[in-house]
């Protein structure tokens, strides 16, 4: 078999269900460690936790693409740092979106977010690398 579950896609051209638990449990360990290490995260329990990580989800699914699309110039002009500033606005819009639903998931302004981006990058990528190279 090619590839491992990560990049597994089912019939109908989409990602395996296999593939969106991985991924989603890649973020929520994310969302975990950012929340321990970044003053400023704050995730109150398990259950804003987990459904904080499907807004995360919901988020980086519908508007990751359009704002790499219109950010496609800065993003090369930064060498791909711009993808950080990115992602520190779809955090933002993921804790607005829980504080409107009265999740106990908050993110104490830009710097937080930022940091918090930075780390739920980092673990993506570590846990990217450890599952591709299980294949």
């Amino acid at each position: 078999m090619r590839g491992g579950a990560f990049y597994r896609y089912d019939s109908r051209g989409g990602f395996s269900l296999e593939a969106l638990l991985v991924r989603f449990v890649i973020n929520l360990a994310g969302l975990f460690l950012a929340e321990a290490i970044v003053p400023g995260i704050e995730i109150g329990d398990t259950e804003s936790l987990v459904l904080g990580t499907a807004i995360f989800a919901v988020v980086n699914m519908l508007l990751r693409p359009v704002a790499t699309l219109f950010a496609f110039c800065l993003i090369i002009l930064t060498f791909g740092l711009f993808v950080l500033i990115i992602n520190t606005a779809l955090l933002g819009a993921t804790a607005w979106i829980a504080g409107q639903l009265d999740l106990a998931f908050t993110i104490d302004g830009f710097w937080s977010a930022f940091f918090g981006a930075l780390i739920i990058s980092l673990v993506s990528l570590v846990a990217s690398t450890l599952v591709r190279g299980q294949r």
